[in-house]
């Protein structure tokens, strides 16, 4: 890429789009092309082929996704697979129809099985059963994978999937019914610290540990591998003629698990965590853990070792992100 490269960002308000369209200008980058919902509805084929075929973007980042947590995730479950099946497949086709020189295509964690060894390398995907709550959505993200992939393998493309940890930072979800831990545990305490409320209410045991990506570290991975990362550098190709389930008249060369985890490769429990942002926050009162309500999976953790020997390891620790992030929800959102 250079830094009049044409470079096209689905989902820019978002979390994660947002902290990519940031790191971007921050490197210079002029020729960067976003549009609202309203103004591109990425489910509209039709809609998506005239973009593309008008735009002709060089590079498109698919950071565009229906996203919640576990209750939206299992109340909502067609809704989850099939917007997400249709943005992707709108996107990542017509990225091959109209010559795109890159795609990132950005996922989740939650792809890997319930069950997976801990930390979670890009080799456990489809090794065993998915979390129930969110299987629609991991499908959906698992198929976007198998997608890039294909058209990688059939038609030569050069699309890149990443797999981010759980992310928090600027732009983030604050709705006490909708948000993710970490940003409803910064605004529970905040609103308790200025309403002088005595205890805070916290979900679980607090023994699950989980790991914590900043946002913008997440874009500063993804634009390095942007430029300086090819399809061809994602995996090792495994050889099968010799395969005795391979009929000999076949010879296959498989290509898998070319996705790259983002991550910090470091967990924390949910009661240092909350410790954290109570000290962060400056709130006085006390912790009350709800041992009535579910602790959920007590273990996830990627295994980032991929993404290092490509060259980027995260650089801002849990406790700075925490801080960068209060600063701006309290500039910004209160």
């Amino acid at each position: 890429m250079n830094i009049t490269s044409k470079i096209y960002i689905a989902g820019h308000r978002g979390l994660v789009g947002s902290a990519i369209v940031k790191n971007l200008e921050s490197k210079g980058y002029t020729n960067l092309v976003y549009r609202t919902h309203s103004e591109l509805d990425l489910m509209d084929q039709s809609a998506v082929e005239e973009f593309f075929k008008t735009e002709k973007p060089q590079y498109v980042i698919l950071a565009a996704a229906k996203v919640g947590g576990i209750v939206a995730n299992n109340t909502y479950r067609a809704d989850f697979i099939y917007e997400n099946l249709q943005i992707q497949n709108n996107v990542i086709h017509q990225s091959y129809v109209h010559g795109v020189t890159k795609l990132l295509f950005l996922g989740s964690t939650c792809i890997y099985p319930k069950l997976a060894p801990q930390p979670m390398g890009e080799d456990s995907l489809l090794t065993s059963a998915l979390e129930y709550t969110n299987e629609p959505y991991a499908i959906a993200k698992i198929a976007g994978i198998k997608m890039c992939e294909s058209y990688n393998i059939q038609y030569g493309t050069n699309f890149i999937s990443v797999m981010p940890t759980n992310l928090y930072g600027p732009n983030d979800n604050f709705d006490l019914e909708k948000s993710h831990v970490l940003p409803a545990l910064l605004r529970k305490m905040h609103e308790a610290k200025e309403n002088n409320t005595p205890e805070v209410e916290i979900w679980g045991s607090g023994k699950p540990r989980r790991e914590f990506l900043y946002s913008e570290d997440m874009a500063d991975a993804c634009v390095f591998l942007l430029e300086n990362r090819d399809f061809k550098d994602t995996y090792q190709s495994k050889d099968n003629t010799n395969d005795s389930c391979t009929p000999n008249s076949v010879q296959t060369t498989e290509i898998r698990n070319t996705h790259i985890n983002i991550g910090t490769g470091v967990d924390i429990s949910i009661k240092e965590l909350a410790e954290t942002i109570k000290r962060v926050v400056g709130y006085t009162g006390e912790l009350k853990f709800n041992t009535d309500k579910p602790d959920g999976t007590m273990v996830k953790l990627t295994d980032p070792s991929k993404l290092h020997r490509l060259g980027w390891r995260h650089t801002v620790e849990l406790e700075d992100g925490i801080e960068r992030v209060y600063t701006w929800y309290k500039q910004f959102v209160i």
